[in-house]
């Protein structure tokens, strides 16, 4: 199997001693990448677009963040490669998702080679090519939060400018609700994180019983509006105790619709705001665990 590296040198952890010691510690386990640099869905498709004319079956190392990660889904087809990740972003919630601790235990995954099929969640909205997404997709409050960050305060304050995007949006409270169906069945919400894997933002679990192996999507439905419902559920979800169920309903569906016109974040890049349809593609690529 041909192998290649797919680094981004924007991601939080980079370094040129880290890329280094990438190359190294993969060559030391008995593999010689093609190495290419990714900063963006542009290269992510340029660059995949030349692995997949060289090799049919493909082993797609990736190292970089979240959204990083989300460039080389999008960008590869469905059935062909095996990727591996090592977590070289901010938060790394895939590699967390997946139990890879750090870049050498990324490297010792793949030198021990044992694979699942992974399993990706594809949004479709009028007018847009469908974009592909791995961890999850936030419409609503969730969607806002993300298209408030900063680039500056990312740079500088990595999560927190998250936190300082959230405050933003207590602020200047979003009101009303939009109708979400989940094959088939309605539900009135503020806010939904359609999750197909379990974390959200790092360690904090949603959907316990998410599974990026199964084509499946566990829905995390904010039903109420209250800014003190919000702060209930995220202490709640701190410490790891159920929300309560007037606050939150927890579903799984293979097909979701959003209707109305709401804030949308994908892998954490905000897209904008649109009615979408959500649906998965099971067996998508090999990834290493």
């Amino acid at each position: 199997m041909n192998s290649f590296l797919l680094i981004n040198p924007l991601s939080g952890s980079y370094s040129r001693a880290l890329h280094d010691e990438i190359l190294s510690s993969l060559q030391g386990a008995g593999f010689f990448p093609e190495c290419r640099t990714v900063t963006g869905p542009d290269d992510a498709r340029r660059v995949c677009a030349e692995i997949e004319a060289a090799s049919e079956n493909p082993l797609v190392i990736v190292a970089g963040g979240d959204g990083t990660i989300n460039a080389v889904i999008n960008a590869l087809s469905p059935g062909r490669a095996t990727l591996a990740v090592l977590p070289v972003g901010t938060a790394n919630v895939l590699a967390l998702e997946l139990g890879i601790g750090s870049v050498a235990d990324g490297i010792g995954r793949i030198a021990r080679g044992s694979t699942r099929k992974l399993s990706v969640g594809v949004l479709e909205r009028a007018g847009f090519a469908a974009q592909r997404f791995v961890l999850m997709a936030g419409i609503g409050l969730d969607g806002d939060i993300v298209g408030g960050v900063r680039v500056r305060e990312k740079r500088l304050l990595k999560k927190g400018a998250y936190l300082l995007s959230a405050l933003r949006c207590l602020l200047k409270w979003p009101q009303g609700r939009f109708t979400l169906l989940a094959d088939g069945h309605s539900v009135e919400c503020h806010s939904v994180i359609v999750c197909n894997g379990s974390r959200y933002g790092g360690n904090l679990v949603l959907t316990p019983e998410a599974n990026l192996f199964e084509p499946l999507l566990d829905l995390f439905c904010i039903t109420t509006e209250s800014r003190w419902s919000y702060l209930r559920i995220i202490t709640a979800v701190m410490a790891g105790r159920p929300c309560r169920p007037g606050d939150v309903a927890l579903l799984r569906a293979g097909q979701v619709q959003v209707e109305g016109e709401r804030a949308i974040q994908l892998d954490g890049d905000y897209l904008g705001q649109f009615p979408v349809r959500i649906s998965v593609v099971a067996d998508f690529a090999g990834i290493i665990v």
